[in-house]
């Protein structure tokens, strides 16, 4: 299982209030930052690391919610934010028939995703 994952950003203050703003409605706030290591983390703890460093974008971050109102919170937010929209939140069923998700870029290319796996 994975524990934690990280993107690279070019512009950190940029990244701080993308994610911020993104990550707010799924349960996570910037808990530490420590020069170019921007933390966020859920009650579980830290699980995201956004770093200032080269080379930037071309990854894919999916974080699980429990419900797709939180799926389309985070839409919401991640456009408000600046976000480019990849994907409006839906049933997604070539993954499966409940694959419920909604995708944005992040200002360098990282595609960011919120994805629900219960029925409606």
């Amino acid at each position: 299982m994975i524990d934690h994952t990280g993107v690279n950003v070019s512009d950190q203050d940029a990244a701080r209030a993308f994610y911020s703003k993104v990550l707010e409605p799924l349960g996570y706030g910037l808990a530490h930052e420590q020069g170019p290591f921007l933390g966020f983390a859920d009650s579980g703890g830290l699980s995201l690391g956004v770093v200032r460093r080269d080379p930037v974008g071309g990854g894919h971050v999916a974080f699980r919610c429990p419900d797709r109102a939180s799926v389309d919170a985070f839409h919401a937010a991640a456009l408000a934010a600046g976000g480019q929209d990849n994907g409006a939140p839906g049933v997604r069923a070539h993954y499966h028939e409940h694959y419920y998700a909604a995708f944005v870029h992040d200002a360098d290319g990282t595609n960011i995703e919120a994805v629900c796996h219960e029925p409606q």
